[in-house]
């Protein structure tokens, strides 16, 4: 099986710098956009309580842990 080679368009001949004519490709910058809707100013980040548990479940781990080396140690 053969492939074809398409006959170019006259019309559509690529341009002297090798661009393309106006209104063929959209430009570049219209899907590049970080404003997928209203601004929202950003907030202050994690509450309290959640930080606090993270750090007590930290914290009683390590402890585990430190007692855990100190019995297996005697």
């Amino acid at each position: 099986m053969s492939a074809s080679v398409p006959v170019p368009d006259p019309h559509r001949a690529s341009r002297p710098h090798g661009g393309v004519p106006p209104g063929e490709t959209p430009p570049g910058e219209s899907s590049t956009g970080t404003g997928a809707g209203p601004y929202r100013p950003l907030t202050r980040g994690w509450g309290m309580g959640p930080l606090v548990l993270i750090c007590l479940v930290a914290l009683a781990c390590a402890l585990f842990f430190l007692a855990y080396a100190i019995v297996l140690d005697l």
